[in-house]
């Protein structure tokens, strides 16, 4: 970790512990506000072997980085210790969310990654979904929005 407790090293993905904190705020503030908020849970999944060797980590770190290109400066992006990454879509329902996440399969779907990888992709809006970070996840983990294959091979 950089110097920055909030960011992981060169890209924008903030630390679990910062993550949780920034979420319930921007959930409280959404919640006053009548905003929506969306959280998207993205797992890349390495098949076999390379999923033992230490290669889900690259992996998810690969994710971040493409991933945190595609969304806006204001929407956060967090690896979450147990393989996969957190987005907070701000000010987004599900139906705009839908459109992002389309966008973000269309990048790693066309990404050619060292290993094969497949993706499972969930969401849920607050307030819809709940209004609490825990129930929010729970919601994502169970609506899973899109679940693909790479379609490439490694070289």
């Amino acid at each position: 970790m950089g110097m920055d407790p909030f960011l992981e090293e060169d890209f924008r993905v903030l630390t679990p512990e910062a993550f949780e904190f920034v979420l319930t705020n921007e959930l409280k503030r959404a919640l006053r506000s009548q905003n929506f908020v969306t959280l998207v849970i993205v797992e890349p999944n390495v098949a076999g072997a390379a999923a033992q060797n230490g290669e889900r980590e690259h992996a998810v770190r690969d994710v971040a980085r493409l991933i945190s290109r595609d969304v806006r400066e204001t929407d956060l992006i967090s690896h979450t210790g147990r393989g996969q990454l957190s987005v907070v879509l701000l000010d987004a329902d599900l139906d705009n969310s839908i459109r992002v996440v389309d966008r973000l399969m269309a990048r790693l779907d066309h990404y050619q990654f060292p290993r094969p990888l497949t993706f499972e992709v969930g969401a849920a809006c607050c307030p819809t979904h709940g209004v609490d970070a825990e129930s929010l996840r729970r919601a994502a983990e169970s609506r899973p929005l899109r679940t693909r294959g790479d379609r490439f091979n490694a070289q």
